[in-house]
């Protein structure tokens, strides 16, 4: 019999978090640091749009781009956030999930041979979803001394003729690392001269800490027409099982990322939607209140990090730690399996999210103080014992 899967499937690596998320699950008394989802309830008014709309019988289909009144609210969002305007009927769609966007723009973008550059570690669809499209992948390391920024001068030492897209991950999953202003300032003008398209995958834009609001790469004068911005509802509004995200974009790129969604999904949930419309109207105070208590978990584990002398470069967006374990003389598997099986404590290694990753460990700080407090606990002895040794 021949084999029914395509060689393209079967070369694509399981993701690296859920690994240890699986493993986690069948064991007592572990503490699980590992996936990004807030500990948070979804704030309770918009859970009750979601039951109201179902209770008045709104579950048919939406249109195929989404409710009008979401992409309206979704526009006024973005234009009073980050000084970007759309026209809701024509430039965003809604998706089911982030994730679901990052995937149709690449398919939309991308021809066979095509390059695309992704800044890494990074979160772990990207690059599986470049070799879905049959385009090349091509990760660019970022460093630590850089804060795990992308700079100028490695974004160009990585393009070619064939380059296509930027993947732009800023707040970055899973270093925590953000792009400001006058960084964005160096890559935009990159961009523009080499005539480059963007992704800029601002899921965590509402996550950034110390004062430092984060900017939109699309709101550069000549990077509107050349960028697609992605964002969702999971992180800012804990809303991961709503499974809800959108695009915005160029009418070019975002009529034909809904003919594929046409084609793949019809239309995201029309409870979630519903209920984001709630969220975007009367969610500011809960996403201020949940940040206020990431920072609150950030600035925890950056001291209890310090204090058993391990090195983290102080991250300043998302909800992730991404210290370093290159002293302990262990890949970040094994120190991560070890912690796991020895601790019982869950982390994920930093090879995860690329191969720039080894030599760190992400954390997730979207868990409670309590949790937080007593996983570093436990980190301390496991690595008292490495330094015995």
């Amino acid at each position: 019999m021949r084999n029914p899967l395509s060689k393209t499937i079967e070369s694509i690596k399981p993701s690296g978090i859920r690994k240890f998320f699986d493993i986690v699950n069948e064991m007592t008394d572990a503490i699980s640091l590992g996936v990004g989802e807030p500990d948070f309830d979804t704030p309770w008014h918009i859970r009750e749009e979601g039951i109201y709309s179902l209770e008045k019988g709104k579950t048919f289909y939406t249109s195929n781009a989404g409710l009008k009144e979401l992409k309206v609210e979704i526009c006024k969002y973005l234009n009073r956030k980050f000084d970007l305007n759309y026209d809701f009927n024509n430039e965003v769609f809604v998706t089911v999930g982030g994730s679901e966007a990052i995937d149709v723009a690449l398919r939309v973008m991308i021809d066979p041979g095509d390059e695309v550059l992704i800044p890494e570690p990074c979160y772990v669809s990207y690059l599986p979803c470049v070799q879905l499209t049959y385009g090349v992948p091509v990760p660019i390391p970022l460093q630590e001394k850089n804060k795990f920024k992308l700079t100028k001068e490695e974004l160009l030492a990585n393009i070619t003729d064939k380059t296509k897209v930027l993947v732009m991950p800023f707040p970055n999953n899973p270093t925590g690392g953000i792009m400001t202003r006058e960084d964005l300032q160096e890559i935009v003008d990159v961009i523009i001269e080499k005539d480059i398209f963007v992704i800029s995958d601002e899921i965590y834009s509402e996550l950034t800490y110390g004062g430092k609001n984060h900017v939109s790469i699309a709101s550069f004068p000549g990077m509107k027409e050349r960028c697609i911005v992605i964002n969702g509802f999971s992180k800012s509004y804990a809303m991961t099982g709503w499974r809800l995200g959108y695009a915005a974009g160029p009418e070019e790129i975002i009529s034909q990322m809904i003919k594929v969604h046409q084609f793949a999904i019809m239309c995201a949930p029309t409870t979630s939607q519903y209920a984001a419309v709630e969220a975007l109207k009367n969610g500011d105070h809960d996403v201020e209140t949940m940040r206020k208590a990431y920072d609150q978990r950030r600035r925890f584990l950056l001291k209890e990090f310090e204090r058993i002398g391990m090195k983290c470069f102080e991250p300043e967006g998302a909800f992730y730690m991404f210290p370093s374990i290159e002293k302990y003389g262990l890949s970040s598997e094994e120190f991560a399996t070890r912690l796991l099986m020895e601790e019982k404590v869950a982390v994920v290694p930093g090879t995860a999210f690329g191969d720039s990753g080894e030599g760190f460990l992400r954390i997730s700080y979207a868990y409670s103080i309590d949790n937080l407090k007593i996983a570093m606990e436990r980190i301390e002895k496991f690595v008292k014992r490495l330094e015995a040794k």
